[in-house]
């Protein structure tokens, strides 16, 4: 059996170094933790493609908020995914949902045909599409090779049940890596399906910021621990995930 691969979301530089340093086998690239990722910028790509060796792949998500874009938005995401395919990135990540909550399948197959035969992954749009089971096929016939899911839910502790039917409805036509809140713990049933071939896990945690000085009065965030903690990512999670893989 071919070894099964954990995927990280990073959204910082530092995170995404030490992802590879820990033994994470591929990033999901991304801006803006708080939206739930974002497009990241060229420079960011650029600058790790020189620093790490495991593979990249780039969220494609022009803005937050839902994921019915307009054809300006579309056309950046077209954009986007040129200049970042010129600077190695390895895949991408995105997904487009119509005004009735299904696959945009025409928005779909024009962004995957810009990827020119890198893969791409369609992220948790997936969890809130009307119905899943048409989205899957969907999103197959699109030309996606991976679908992230928490199983429709907030989690993948809420969504589990459902992740392991899209394991079984997918079979080997499409890879589904559960994320979104997975747990270790989580690992033992997703594995005895037999079936499980990818996961998805932050392992994120945030250290003290190395500033010495904050402002009495300024705030530029609505987060009150924004400038007094930075986002990375735990060894000791990671340790978990592939002891539990493995």
């Amino acid at each position: 059996m071919e070894q099964m691969v954990i995927e990280a979301p990073v959204f910082t530089v530092e995170a995404a170094i030490k992802a590879a340093e820990f033994g994470i086998h591929r990033l999901e690239l991304c801006s803006d933790f708080g939206e739930g990722g974002e497009t990241p910028s060229a420079g960011n790509l650029s600058f790790l493609k020189e620093k790490i060796s495991i593979p990249i792949y780039v969220m494609i998500r022009p803005r937050g908020g839902d994921f019915v874009y307009t054809l300006e938005e579309l056309e950046v995401m077209r954009r986007d995914i040129g200049i970042l395919k010129s600077l190695g990135a390895d895949g991408f990540v995105f997904g487009v949902l119509d005004k009735k909550g299904d696959v945009d399948k025409a928005a779909c197959e024009s962004l995957v045909n810009q990827a020119g035969g890198l893969p791409c992954t369609f992220h948790r749009a997936f969890d809130i599409c009307k119905s899943k089971d048409q989205a899957l096929e969907d999103i197959i016939d699109c030309g996606f090779k991976r679908i992230l899911t928490s199983g429709g839910e907030n989690s993948v502790d809420l969504g589990l049940n459902n992740i392991l039917n899209y394991l079984e409805l997918a079979g080997e036509r499409i890879i589904i890596i559960p994320g979104g809140g997975l747990k270790s713990g989580h690992i033992p049933q997703l594995k005895s399906t037999g079936k499980l071939r990818e996961i998805h896990a932050s392992c994120k945690t945030f250290r003290p910021t190395e500033s010495m000085y904050f402002h009495p009065n300024v705030s530029l965030s609505n987060d009150p621990n924004a400038f007094k903690q930075v986002l990375t990512i735990d060894e000791r999670m990671v340790i978990e995930f592939l002891r539990a893989m493995n």
